[in-house]
């Protein structure tokens, strides 16, 4: 659309000629018009039309401005002194005088047609040997930016200009221009170097607003007027002009030239999620010099080139992390966690399918046709994941929500933005005219460096990271480090040290297992522990510690195959993490090694134990898990987070010598490394609690469709366990409910519990399992294994959400009552 005002500029969308045709297409085919819709349409034809005139005596002036400059500057150039050169010149002028004059008889031959109006005058021809000389425009979009950057270079040339006028023995004066025409060379040459840009887009400009005129004239002209077939040839000569600039003019430089000779250059760029009116949409967020730009991919149309859509921006010196009137976030929606497992699942089907498609050699359609599902299903996902608000504010009072999953993100954001925020010279409000958006808009699809959303593709299983040590802290304080690795393209919280009380220098010493779903990235964030209950950041409307420091280190799994840890140190805003880290594949780390010592409970069969110990669930299953009831239920990722590895190895170590004082040692323990001793005991059992025999069974059964059928085979199966697999499971069953139910707090909810123990308690025996034979051959998310894994969790979440799990004869309460908690 054209959105006029009293200078002439106005806002040209380059999707004009799809636009314009469409509605041309819709007056070809609207209904017969009346006689009286025929007389008004003639009427409009003469507004429209006077429009046209007003508007072309306002470009005329827009090019004379341009032309004004070009014969003092000419004069100047046979000089010893010249102010350019006769081929700067010739390069900022090209094909301007062209331009004008074409426009010229273009305006003397329409405006006596106009002041001699009736209904019968004829003005297609004017517009059709208008649309005929569009060959002037092509040449001067091809010169377009080496004019504009020779423009720009005229600023420099101002004082000397003005210094040559005043003081050289040949002055401009004696070249035959006044000392008048002098100072309006010399303003021209300033006002030209300051809005170079829109200047000389003003051509260009125009033939999009002559092709909209077009379309107004034949809109009010009958079929029967002899301009009616002319009219339409001159559309379609502009729609095809237009159509081949749309895919040229966009900037081909790395920055733009903005007001005052500046570049305005991209620093950062992403896909992100914007809250708008509760809704989730998917945007990339550019981050220039000068502004920040939130931008929407078009949808292709028709084989046309991509194109981004500006939604909004803020100049950064009006950008703030506060609203000014201290209003409350708004609430974010969360999308169940079963739906984003259910789009993973997909996006793992397609890949494998993907990669079926290249080893049978089908043709370029289908591979085509599969990808193009998986991009929409990763949109889907990247739209679905993030959980974390970031608040941006303009200071006119407009407020923005982004969502995103990892604070390191977060702070990375602040940190350039406010960075750059010192660095901008701009400290004035501006705002983008609508040829000088449209061109920054139309500059992100060549400045993008983020092309694709980001899916994991390394190779996955686990990683043993020791954090060592921190330093140096200029202020003794109290410290803590998480660990956040990268899953589908999200980050997510994987580990959390210990807190270090009133140090400079803490040694955690703290050893982590951590396991990756084809991750790349390794994140470090240092917080400073508050323990005040106030809101402390206003920005989020959240409390939150305080980040001291953060860094990231890719994960290269080829880099660090082998037994022996590889020490790194990860810089982080002046300080230093010392890291140490070994990588597990998932075959080796999911290999279960039965204990040689049957004295223990780790590695030893559940039946064994609860036979030594005479007892319905093993002590160290009870033991852990009143521990966690007892001060580990609001603890915020209780299972998800990973324990200290050391703490963990110490409790298994004294539950495999029945150490009297564990109970102690549990309760000085961190919740985590609890929760971490009863995975350890569950992963380390010689045979899964569901059995090797039935796993298959009830991967099959989770399947089924009908609901009925679906319920009486799970529970059949169920209740087909040894009784010690059977009473263990629903005592952990029971408790891991209750975990569910305090959700809100500690962010763990049935499918995130599922999702924990679904691996741990069901996996297929070794001779079943579709882990690759070869442990060189990378397992990534578009193998079945992931898809195993979903059918695992899915298995547990089906009875964490049954409400009651029936049994014969009140087998169940009669075994659950026989052990305490």
């Amino acid at each position: 659309c054209i959105n006029n005002n009293h200078d002439g500029v106005g806002m040209m969308r380059w999707i004009v000629p799809t636009c314009v045709y469409t509605r041309y297409k819709r007056n070809i085919f609207s209904p017969p018009q009346t006689e009286l819709d025929l007389e008004k349409g003639l009427e409009m034809r003469k507004w429209v039309l006077s429009g046209i005139l007003a508007s072309e005596e306002t470009y005329l002036s827009h090019l004379e401005a341009l032309l004004l400059p070009m014969k003092p500057l000419k004069a100047a150039a046979t000089t010893s002194q010249p102010v350019l050169t006769i081929p700067q010149i010739e390069t900022i002028f090209f094909k301007v005088p062209e331009l004008y004059e074409i426009h010229k008889e273009f305006y003397d031959g329409l405006l006596p047609r106009v002041q001699q109006w009736n209904h019968h005058q004829r003005v297609g021809d004017l517009f059709q040997k208008l649309a005929s000389q569009l060959g002037l425009y092509r040449a001067f979009v091809d010169n377009y930016e080496v004019a504009v950057e020779t423009a720009e270079k005229c600023c420099q040339a101002n004082t000397q200009f003005a210094e040559i006028s005043e003081v050289t023995k040949v002055p401009l004066t004696g070249l035959g221009c006044s000392r008048g025409a002098c100072s309006l060379l010399a303003a021209t040459l300033n006002h030209l170097s300051l809005c170079a840009s829109a200047l000389l887009y003003k051509p260009v400009d125009r033939v999009t607003r002559n092709t909209l005129v077009l379309h107004d004239l034949l809109k009010h002209t009958p079929c029967s007027h002899p301009d009616y077939p002319l009219l339409q040839d001159a559309l379609r000569i502009s729609q095809n002009f237009l159509s081949s600039i749309n895919e040229e003019i966009t900037p081909r430089r790395q920055s733009m030239t903005v007001k005052k000779g500046e570049n305005r250059q991209l620093l950062k760029d992403r896909f992100m999620v914007e809250l708008v009116e509760g809704a989730r949409k998917l945007r990339h967020v550019f981050l220039f010099t000068d502004l920040l730009l939130c931008a929407k991919l078009k949808k292709q149309m028709g084989g046309k080139s991509q194109q981004y859509d500006c939604k909004w921006y803020i100049p950064l010196s009006d950008l703030t992390f506060q609203a000014a009137d201290e209003s409350d976030p708004p609430p974010i929606p969360h999308v169940p966690d079963e739906e984003i497992d259910a789009l993973k699942v997909k996006i793992s089907q397609i890949r494998a399918e993907i990669q079926r498609e290249k080893v049978a050699n089908k043709g370029a359609k289908a591979l085509e046709r599969l990808r193009k599902k998986l991009s929409e299903q990763e949109s889907l996902l990247l739209l679905a994941s993030p959980n974390m608000g970031l608040r941006v504010h303009n200071r006119n009072g407009k407020s923005y929500m982004f969502l995103i999953s990892s604070d390191y993100e977060r702070a990375e954001w602040r940190e350039v933005i406010r960075e750059q925020q010192k660095k901008c010279t701009c400290i004035w409000a501006f705002s983008l005219t609508s040829v000088e958006l449209q061109m920054l808009t139309n500059s992100c699809m060549k400045l993008q460096t983020v092309h694709h959303i980001p899916l994991s593709i390394n190779k996955e299983g686990g990683y043993d990271l020791a954090v060592l040590s921190l330093a140096p802290v200029s202020l003794c304080t109290d410290l803590y480090c998480t660990l956040e690795v990268d899953s589908f393209g999200y980050f997510v919280n994987k580990a959390k040290t210990r807190v270090y009380r009133y140090t400079t220098e803490p040694n955690w010493n703290e050893e982590f297992e951590i396991e990756l779903e084809g991750s790349q990235t390794l994140r470090l964030l240092c917080y400073e522990k508050c323990y005040s209950k106030t809101r402390l950041n206003k920005e989020d409307g959240e409390s939150t510690d305080r980040i001291m420091g953060k860094g990231q280190i890719p994960l290269d799994p080829q880099s660090l195959q082998g037994k022996d840890w590889q020490r790194t140190v990860v810089p982080m805003n002046g300080i230093e993490v010392k890291l140490s880290m070994k990588f597990t594949s998932r075959e080796f780390s999911l290999k279960r090694m039965p204990s040689e010592k049957q004295t223990g409970v780790f590695g030893v069969k559940i039946s064994a134990v609860t036979k030594r110990e005479r007892s319905k669930v093993p002590y160290i299953v009870r033991q852990c898990l009143e521990e966690i009831e007892r001060r580990g239920m609001e603890e915020v990722g209780i299972y998800r987070v990973s324990g200290v590895a050391t703490d963990i190895q110490a409790l298994k170590a004294a539950f495999d010598a029945n150490n009297k004082d564990v109970s102690v040692m549990m309760s000085e323990m961190d919740v985590n490394a609890i929760a971490g001793t009863l995975k350890l005991y569950f992963r380390e059992l010689p045979e899964p609690l569901f059995t090797d025999e039935l796993y298959s069974n009830f991967a099959v059964a989770v399947a089924l469709s009908d609901s009925v059928a679906k319920e009486s085979c799970m529970l059949n199966l169920l209740l087909s366990l040894p009784e010690p697999n059977l009473v263990t499971f629903l005592f952990l069953l029971d408790h891991l409910k209750r975990v569910a139910e305090k959700e809100s707090v500690n962010k763990m909810s049935l499918h995130n519990l599922a999702t924990v123990f679904g691996p741990t308690l069901l996996r297929p025996s070794e001779k079943d399992s579709k882990i690759p034979t070869n442990p060189t051959q990378p397992i990534t998310m578009s193998d079945s294994w992931s898809l195993e894994v979903m059918s695992q969790v899915q298995v547990l979440l089906y009875f964490l959400q049954l409400e009651t799990i029936p049994t014969p004869d009140s087998k169940r309460q009669s075994i659950l009552f026989s052990t305490e908690v």
